[in-house]
């Protein structure tokens, strides 16, 4: 009797290390695994969902999640959507712990440009939050010109249509001095 209890703890020892030993290997594994995962793949994830975007400059945008593209994302606010470089971002809020990577390798390079030239070609009023520093700035208007790392922006009237006479200035606009593009969102948008 003796010896079956000394074998059935001897038994259990090597399950016990076993199961350790498998656990281990399961942590490391995925820690590895992490190790090639993007802060993107964890905004894809929640696509569709309400984050919490706060600002460098100090600001914060809420919304749902729309878009997540190579250098910004997409919220759909209560009344705008606001495009935000990734470079402008402090911290996220209501990220889960999944992670969803991109397939596409089209969707993966749409970038700010492509998001600004859009607003340029369909020539929306848009408001830009710019900082620096010396603090943050507002300006109202519409992109004249997308260049490589730049905006031109036409400030107009709010409400009026972009026409040489209702142009004040013109502002090149770098973008590593945007914080957030916000465009007043239409039906559908």
């Amino acid at each position: 009797m003796r010896w079956d209890a000394l074998f059935d703890d001897m038994e259990n020892q090597l399950a016990e290390a076993d199961r350790l030993m498998l656990e281990s290997e399961i942590a490391e594994r995925t820690r590895a695994e992490f190790v090639g995962l993007q802060l993107g793949d964890r905004l894809r994830a929640v696509a569709g969902y309400r984050i919490g975007v706060h600002l460098l400059c100090g600001e914060s945008a809420h919304g749902e999640l729309i878009h997540v593209g190579a250098d910004a994302l997409v919220l759909r606010e209560e009344r705008h959507q606001a495009l935000i470089p990734y470079a402008a971002i402090a911290r996220y809020v209501g990220l889960g712990r999944h992670m969803r990577t991109e397939d596409s390798s089209v969707r993966r390079s749409i970038g700010l440009a492509h998001s600004l030239r859009a607003l340029s070609r369909d020539r929306k009023e848009i408001a830009v939050t710019l900082s620096g520093h010396t603090g943050t700035a507002r300006l109202d208007g519409v992109i004249d010109r997308v260049g490589r790392d730049y905006i031109d922006l036409a400030s107009v009237v709010p409400g009026e249509a972009r026409r040489a006479h209702s142009v004040g200035q013109v502002s090149a606009i770098p973008f590593s001095a945007l914080s957030v593009i916000r465009a007043l969102r239409v039906d559908g948008d």
